[in-house]
């Protein structure tokens, strides 16, 4: 037992293992949420008596990854865009998804410059990824998901089957 206890630091993840679990654990949100993998490129909105809708868009699908963008229809005044808004990808076959980026139209580079270092690159992501699990929480509490999700344009859901 003393064994275990001077090495603690062996029984906690590290940064990296940490983000790789909030990966894992937005991966199984959004999928039980929306099940991405389930719907045709295209755009949905998910309407909920809150009044706030979510608009989840995916906009390529290949064997083992989807990209998407989650936000909501608010508009940022400085932008002109929706906001908040999650460039999201996930890897169905390693069951990980990862926020690529939270802002409108930015890229990482974008945001953190053009050689940050990797300590800054692991911290950005551990809070844009810790970022997404709460609001995917908040919009499951809210009361969105499959059942309240419709193609853009008023159609149902189409399903690849």
């Amino acid at each position: 037992m003393s064994a275990i206890l001077d090495n603690r630091k062996a029984l906690l993840p590290g940064r990296f293992g940490f983000l790789m679990g909030l990966y894992a654990e937005n991966y199984h949100r959004l999928a039980r949420l929306f099940a991405p993998h389930e719907l045709a490129p295209g755009q949905y909105v998910s309407r909920v008596d809150d009044g706030l809708d979510v608009h989840l868009q995916v906009q390529e699908k290949h064997p083992y990854t989807l990209e998407l963008e989650l936000t909501y229809g608010f508009i940022d005044q400085h932008t002109g865009q929706r906001s908040p808004s999650a460039q999201l990808r996930m890897y169905t076959d390693a069951h990980v998804a990862e926020a690529l980026h939270c802002h409108p139209g930015r890229h990482l580079w974008q945001v953190l410059g053009p050689f940050p270092p990797a300590h800054t690159v692991l911290q950005h992501r551990l809070r844009m990824n810790g970022f997404l699990t709460r609001w995917l929480e908040y919009l499951a509490e809210q009361g969105h998901g499959k059942g309240t999700l419709e193609q853009a344009g008023g159609d149902m859901a189409a399903i690849d089957r």
